[in-house]
């Protein structure tokens, strides 16, 4: 039962109808050079003024 509460929680602050919806966003980044092949991806969320991202 729990988690289906939680499970709503997450559907009610994802679409939005208690605030600003939470925007997930992706980078990916390539990059060729002397030192060879680099790659760099990072995720995030925003929600209104409020951004956390996360390099990997």
């Amino acid at each position: 039962m729990k988690a289906v509460g939680v499970l709503a929680l997450i559907l009610l602050v994802g679409c939005g109808a208690d605030g600003d919806p939470i925007r997930p966003s992706l980078s990916t980044t390539i990059s060729a050079g002397t030192g060879g092949v680099r790659t760099s991806t990072a995720v995030g969320v925003k929600s209104g003024p409020v951004s956390v991202l996360v390099g990997l």
